[in-house]
């Protein structure tokens, strides 16, 4: 829906590019509006924005004005009762991931995890990314700081079914997948809320009853029967390494379930890709590159490989930033060299091959 600048507030999802007087967004879609991007907003004497009818928190947005008539945001968008097909994926993430924070808050207080209520809450979303996946590639940009350690939950999961379902895995198999990745933090519920609250650097000893997670994690889920044995395990290992650098047994290559692999994988590329407290966002082109060179040995290649391919579905056309402050499109991929597409420059015209030009990489998708 069309709102008036002045109307806007923190949390706002810009659901179109906002233009000024160049051809580049000043805002781009998909960003989550602070005050001092709306203050740029006015400086820039943008009158009108289009946003969703919900704020990252996952409440519905309702303006004083809304400039084009809209119908009202459906009340199933907060409740459990959701039946509308209609309610676009954003939506249903943003309310799967509050409905994950209340679910985190029983853990906390001692609650059992309701097995069901997660299926219930991951499954559908599931679904509509297997039908689209380019919506799973673009939910990072939805995450701040406050609301990432939930949607960070749900967007494991999603991803770790998107690359479960690449690697041919039955389905089954795909949904397991899934459920260890939405689950294989819940044991943060156990850590002490000062330290995950935390808006400093951890101590020695903070990082270190952090690290404990995962078998906290384990614990939880130990005696769900919806999970099978082998995603248990995989809640256990997910932060594991092939090269024995992970925690928190130090485990090695085959003694690591295919699982916790894949977890592992989605659970790097989504904390990479999500604005954080004391590192910014990076394109999904540039994580992926870093994983697979930065972090060689560390990461299973063909999960890597199946999370890769997913840029190729949705990125052909996509505006880009590189590293030099230049912008452009992405012309064409190949499934050999994915984040290393070729690009036509606006300024010039001129097309550039990043496979020829390893000083530049993507650091920014619109």
């Amino acid at each position: 829906m069309r709102v008036k600048t002045g109307h806007l507030i923190e949390g706002c999802i810009v659901s179109e590019d906002v233009f000024g007087r160049t051809s580049h967004p000043i805002v781009k879609k998909n960003t989550v509006l602070t005050n001092q991007l709306i203050d740029i907003l006015r400086l820039f004497l943008i009158s009108t924005v289009e946003v969703e009818k919900i704020l990252v928190t996952g409440d519905p947005y309702i303006p004083p004005d809304v400039i084009q008539s809209e119908m009202t945001i459906k009340a199933a968008v907060n409740t459990k009762n959701n039946n509308d097909s209609e309610v676009d994926f954003t939506k249903q993430f943003l309310y799967a991931s509050q409905e994950y924070n209340k679910q985190f808050q029983l853990w906390q207080s001692g609650i059992p995890i309701n097995m069901s209520k997660i299926r219930f809450l991951l499954l559908p979303l599931l679904n509509e990314g297997m039908i689209d996946s380019s919506e799973i590639f673009v939910i990072h940009h939805l995450s701040n700081n406050e609301s990432y350690p939930y949607q960070h939950a749900v967007a494991v999961g999603l991803l770790c079914g998107y690359i479960a379902n690449k690697l041919k895995y039955p389905k089954g198999e795909v949904v397991q997948a899934a459920l260890a990745g939405i689950l294989a933090d819940c044991g943060m519920a156990k850590i002490n809320p000062r330290i995950l609250q935390k808006k400093s650097a951890l101590t020695i000893q903070e990082f270190a009853e952090v690290k404990n997670h995962p078998k906290y994690s384990y614990h939880m889920v130990h005696d769900l029967p919806l999970l099978k044995e082998g995603a248990k395990i995989a809640v256990l290992q997910h932060h594991e390494r092939l090269d024995g650098s992970g925690y928190p047994i130090s485990l090695k290559s085959n003694q690591i379930h295919p699982i916790a692999k894949i977890i592992a994988v989605a659970d790097t590329y989504h904390a990479m890709t999500s604005e954080r407290l004391y590192r910014k966002k990076q394109s999904p082109f540039r994580v992926l590159e870093l994983m697979k060179q930065d972090y060689f040995g560390q990461f299973d290649l063909a999960a890597l490989r199946a999370l890769s391919s997913g840029i190729i579905n949705f990125s052909i056309g996509s505006k880009i930033k590189l590293s030099n402050g230049w912008f452009g499109e992405v012309l064409f991929i190949t499934e050999k060299s994915p984040t290393r597409p070729l690009i036509k420059l606006f300024d010039t015209e001129e097309i550039l091959n990043l496979e020829e030009n390893r000083n530049l990489y993507i650091e920014e998708i619109f």
